[in-house]
């Protein structure tokens, strides 16, 4: 659905509830797509949130609160009564419904939970004992399992005979009598298989699955290498207790790639979406890597403190500093950020270390002779044309050429390092974000800088 035709029931749903006309304002939300009514919803004041959802029926409600992200349908759902939030909750898929219960205050999800029809708490309450961020915590547990000699015709039988709204069976898993994963069947194959085949004959062996405990992005990067609409979860017995279907690996994905894109660009990850999270948490996210890189920062007035006598007997050096610095920081940052995203996509590995120096090593000379080169040119038509450095303006040239090369090739090389470093000492890549390897890379530039002009500049201009 078009943007503007979004806003225009917007703007409907407020002048309603201006006039305290809320069943106006439901019947309004009511012409979107349920994904567009969950983002009209979402845009409108909490007070108005509260009026709006305890009046939609169970239904309604459950679908909007699926439609929500995780922590907005938790801050909607946190006004519920606990009776009407155990309806809601039951008529939700058991995945989402244990995210909202996960979200909420322990309390009152205790008391939803406890509220809920037996059937549906049953098929919540093992979901709740596992992390958001695992295949324990992704997995639903609204999945088809077979038994090897069930035959085609019984399986068609039996689908036919599920809910409506029952889980899509992308594929059909097969376990023996102690529940245990031994196989997987397309519902295609099912259905052109002779009635009469059992499922053992036409069921694949070769099953990929993941254990509970695996991490949500290993969880992704299966999904994506196997080309998978669905993962079966399995126990430390190889158990079948759930599965995981591609629409919640598409929100796994985004917000991974949220987290590693806040951190690289020199915060913590926010971990809540940018209008919901309160003005002083997020000050505390931002407020940590800010102080901490500033106090690197010091470190460039200490490194040019320390050639102080230089910078006064050639003021011209001073000139070029922010250049010298800023290409360092700069190549470093676009080193981090192609070995943290390819190190995200499996595409480089901790074994790769040595393969990924000798080609930013590489790279970074080229890219420094580059600039070395646009820099040398740069100095020569300047003095050349106006007579911008004295007479000794090769030597000048020369530095800031040479410089250029060694402070992009260390550039380059810190900044494809340091990510594959965290990773071997366990922490996260995306923790040497771009402003932390630019301030590290602004330091040690500065020494490159001022130790080549001391050599070049030696007999001249010091």
């Amino acid at each position: 659905m078009e943007q503007k035709v979004i806003d225009s029931v917007l703007e409907r749903v407020r002048a309603a509830l201006e006039h305290d006309k809320v069943e106006d304002a439901i019947s309004a939300l009511a012409m979107l797509h349920p994904a567009d009514r969950a983002d009209a919803f979402a845009g409108l004041p909490q007070d108005d949130q509260v009026e709006i959802l305890p009046r939609l029926d169970t239904q309604a409600a459950a679908d909007l609160l699926e439609e929500l992200g995780d922590e907005e349908a938790a801050a909607a759902a946190a006004h519920l009564p606990a009776g009407t939030l155990a309806d809601v909750l039951a008529e939700m898929e058991p995945d989402e419904a244990a995210d909202i219960l996960g979200d909420l205050p322990p309390q009152q999800a205790a008391d939803a939970l406890a509220q809920m029809e037996a059937e549906a708490a049953e098929d919540v309450r093992p979901l709740l004992g596992h992390p958001d961020d695992t295949a324990g915590g992704l997995m639903t547990s609204d999945f088809v399992a077979l038994r090897r000699h069930t035959t085609c015709q019984m399986a068609i039988d039996f689908l036919r005979g599920l809910q409506r709204d029952a889980a899509t069976p992308y594929y059909l898993y097969v376990v023996d009598r102690d529940g245990r994963l031994i196989g997987v069947v397309g519902l295609r194959d099912i259905i052109v298989a002779a009635p009469e085949a059992t499922i053992e004959s036409i069921m694949g062996r070769d099953v990929i699955s993941a254990a509970v405990g695996t991490d949500q992005e290993e969880v992704a990067r299966l999904m994506q290498h196997y080309d998978l609409l669905a993962l079966p979860v399995v126990d430390a017995g190889s158990r079948l207790v759930g599965v995981i279907n591609y629409d919640d690996i598409v929100d796994v994905i985004s917000e991974e790639a949220t987290e590693d894109l806040q951190k690289i660009g020199g915060t913590e990850a926010l971990d809540e979406p940018y209008m919901l999270i309160a003005f002083w948490r997020m000050i505390r996210k931002r407020a940590g890597w800010l102080v901490i890189l500033f106090l690197s920062e010091m470190l460039t007035a200490t490194a040019m403190g320390f050639f102080e006598a230089e910078i006064a007997r050639a003021v011209v050096l001073a000139l070029f500093v922010p250049l010298i610095i800023s290409s360092g920081g700069n190549s470093g940052s676009q080193a981090a950020t192609l070995v943290i995203r390819a190190m995200a996509l499996g595409e480089v590995r901790l074994r790769d270390w040595w393969r990924v120096m000798r080609r930013e090593v590489l790279s970074g000379l080229t890219l420094g002779a580059i600039l070395g080169a646009i820099g040398f040119m740069r100095i020569t038509v300047w003095a050349l044309a106006f007579d911008s450095y004295g007479p000794f303006w090769p030597f000048i040239a020369a530095t800031v050429g040479l410089s250029l090369v060694g402070i992009v090739m260390w550039g380059t090389l810190t900044g494809s390092m340091l990510p594959i470093l965290l990773r071997r000492i366990g922490l996260d890549p995306a923790t040497s974000s771009a402003p932390f390897v630019a301030t590290l890379v602004d330091v040690t530039g500065l020494i490159i800088y001022f130790s080549v002009a001391s050599v070049v500049l030696r007999g001249t201009l010091l």
